[in-house]
């Protein structure tokens, strides 16, 4: 299992798919795009998207995610993406009562029941008390994290991590 934090953006693109029968057809997908900027987000969209769509295809919505951090899965049959809802749970120690935070996160899973999975076995080796409060599957197809150097070549982009 592998973790990563970053500025993630939500890239919704649309296209024209050829289908199993071979009609066309336009389709809508949304990916997940690791960038410092909405520009940045759309010209990574637009490079990674470039090698498996011949044709052309536009950008119809970017937005920042609402989750920091990604958990990905080392399985690959893991195919689908869930979002998580993560309660932290906290004692005011004034007050003695629980308190709870929310902390979104993005997990790679085949499964429901893998995600819950999934989020145990990263949060197991944490010492936070937590609780999941809802996790749903979404549409989003795959996600692209940046890799030093593979990116770095294409554009004279900081460094970050």
């Amino acid at each position: 299992m592998k973790t990563r934090s970053a500025e993630w953006f939500e890239v919704k693109i649309a296209y024209e798919k050829t289908m199993e029968d071979g009609l066309q057809k336009k389709v809508k997908e949304s990916y997940v795009v690791d960038a410092m900027s909405f520009t940045e987000a759309e010209r990574r969209i637009m490079e990674e998207m470039s090698s498996y769509i011949s044709g052309a295809f536009d950008v119809t919505d970017i937005k920042k995610a609402s989750f920091r951090e990604i958990i990905f899965s080392e399985n690959d049959n893991d195919d689908r993406w869930y979002k998580a809802k993560l309660q932290y749970i906290t004692i005011d120690e004034k007050t003695e009562k629980e308190k709870r935070s929310n902390v979104y996160y993005f997990v790679q899973a085949s499964t429901l029941a893998g995600a819950v999975k999934n989020i145990d076995a990263v949060m197991g080796g944490t010492l936070i008390d937590y609780v999941i409060a809802s996790l749903s599957e979404t549409t989003v197809m795959d996600v692209f994290e940046y890799h030093k150097g593979v990116d770095d070549e294409k554009s004279d982009k900081p460094e970050y991590e």
